[in-house]
């Protein structure tokens, strides 16, 4: 049955000004944009004073479990988004040989959850594909992949440099994973064991990637005080492979770093003068969200979450990590520095035990166990198997509108699909940028803020079918009320869907409308044509 959206303001993702228009699906494909007259038989949907524009891609997610344990996504249908970008931050779901299964499901349990509900030896990116694919996702699945993961195979989890032999088996690594659909590689630099990675190690592997016309998604090694000499390690990257430099989550940390943000742009700027092709993304609040075990020293992570919890164990350790964290470290970036024990705020915990400790700041973590902060914080996670979300403040109003209308953004949820209070991204980052930076606070037009969601990214993937309503494009669509669409979580009650999204249609079958999900779970996964 063909669908018509009729007398919508269609807003198509290039940017052009919107036009009242109709648009009709059939077999899941837009087949037409115009002035159409209903036939018989075909769905009529009344878009009369509505924003019909494309779905919304988002460029970091860590749905990499949840699509697999839960496939309706509804945190992210309710909000419009119909494309995800799994395999972030160099540490994800794939590969994963069978002899690192438990160690590698401790150290990525912070980041995506953990669950004995599946069977985790899919070995490579083409099983884990197969196992969403299998699932039947609400929404299209897209893969990058992970750094770690591709050194954890070639070779194992301590925190060494690389030998010339170990960089040429992760090359032989990411090739044969590139190869079943990826669409890139992923880094973080400031996870483990991905942080022992130098900069000649990564511009091998970006050598890779771009041979293959994969984009390079990177959180850079400092976001905070050496985010200058980060930021120039990324450009060499580039500069020297010809990869496409995507940036992940853009920001500032910490109040006496937000001087370097002009300095920052500028030399990003200056890069793509010398032709090289940089984007990134961006959550439109103030804080971010991540595993809480970043607070630690990177020598307590080497080995893995196992040794990590044995040097939790040590008195002695102990001691040797607050000092760290109080004198630094040149070149870690130490979130209790730029962001300090009462900005950060536990959001999930694993175990039934430490449930009280969700909602609360270290410094309140610490009053509550009756210890100084950090040893309250120590034991967290010793006794949660570093399995614990974090929510950390950071930065102002004034830098987040600074980066949404850079030419070079575009927008993210990063949202952390754990239980407890998760970042409040999870649920409202598309509908708060529409809401609160286009109707209510003008910074940028409807026009604008929809490319920034749909085409853009798309063009950043590199995706041929998505990303715009043009005819021939797959059906992914969503109509939204532009006088009432916002986000309704917040810091303190997060777990709120947003308000405004009428209708989401993903492969052409309604998966959302009136705010009622239809359960169509029509979602694909997408992979690379190489």
């Amino acid at each position: 049955m063909k669908t018509i959206f009729k007398n919508g303001n269609v807003i198509d993702g290039t940017g052009s000004e919107g036009r009242i228009a109709d648009v009709v699906v059939d077999d899941g494909r837009i087949v037409a944009i115009g002035q159409i007259e209903a036939g018989v038989n075909e769905q009529v949907i009344d878009a009369t004073g509505k924003i019909i524009c494309p779905g919304f891609i988002d460029t970091h997610t860590h749905s990499d479990l949840s699509a697999i344990i839960n496939p309706a996504l509804s945190a992210k249908i309710r909000q419009g988004i119909t494309t995800e970008l799994l395999g972030q931050d160099g540490v994800a779901l794939a590969p994963l040989p069978e002899e690192y299964i438990p160690a590698w499901r401790k150290n990525i349990a912070g980041l995506d959850g953990d669950t004995d509900k599946i069977d985790w030896k899919y070995k490579n990116t083409d099983g884990y594909l197969n196992l969403l694919a299998s699932r039947h996702p609400a929404t299209n699945l897209a893969y990058l992949v992970p750094h770690g993961n591709v050194r954890m195979e070639a070779m194992g989890l301590d925190g060494r440099p690389s030998t010339r032999e170990d960089v040429a088996k992760m090359c032989e690594v990411l090739e044969r994973e590139l190869k079943a659909g990826a669409f890139g590689l992923s880094t973080g630099l400031i996870y483990m064991p991905c942080a022992f990675g130098d900069t000649a190690e990564m511009i091998e592997l970006c050598k890779v990637t771009a041979k293959y016309n994969g984009i390079f998604v990177v959180h850079q090694r400092s976001e905070a005080d050496d985010i200058i000499n980060s930021t120039q390690e990324l450009i060499d990257i580039a500069k020297a492979t010809g990869v496409w430099l995507h940036i992940s989550h853009m920001k500032v940390c910490g109040k006496k770093n937000w001087g370097l943000i002009d300095q920052m742009l500028g030399m990003l700027e200056q890069a793509q003068e010398e032709g090289i092709r940089i984007s990134f993304d961006q959550y439109p609040y103030v804080a971010g969200s991540t595993m809480l075990g970043v607070i630690l020293p990177p020598w307590v992570h080497s080995g893995g979450t196992d040794k990590l919890l044995e040097r939790l164990a040590s008195p002695e350790l102990r001691a040797k990590m607050i000092e760290d964290i109080q004198q630094g470290i040149p070149g870690w970036d130490n979130f209790i520095d730029f962001a300090g024990l009462d900005q950060i705020f536990v959001t999930s915990v694993k175990t039934a035990k430490n449930q009280d400790a969700v909602g609360l700041n270290l410094v309140q973590l610490g009053e509550l166990r009756g210890k100084d902060p950090y040893n309250a914080t120590f034991d967290l996670l010793y006794e949660e198997e570093n399995a614990v979300g974090m929510v950390d403040f950071y930065g102002t109003e004034e830098h987040v509108i600074k980066f949404l209308c850079r030419p070079e953004q575009n927008v993210c949820t990063d949202g952390l699909m754990g239980a407890g209070k998760p970042h409040p991204r999870v649920f409202g980052a598309f509908p708060r940028v529409l809401g609160k930076y286009v109707r209510e606070e003008g910074c940028l037009s409807w026009e604008a803020a929809i490319r920034k969601m749909t085409g853009k990214p798309a063009e950043v993937l590199g995706l041929q079918d998505r990303g715009l309503l043009k005819v021939g494009y797959a059906a992914d669509i969503v109509m939204f009320d532009p006088n009432t669409i916002a986000d309704r979580g917040t810091f303190v009650e997060p777990n709120q869907y947003p308000q405004g999204i009428e209708i989401v249609m993903v492969n052409g079958r309604i998966a959302l409308i009136n705010g009622t999900e239809s359960y169509a779970c029509s979602g694909t996964v997408i992979r690379k044509q190489y």
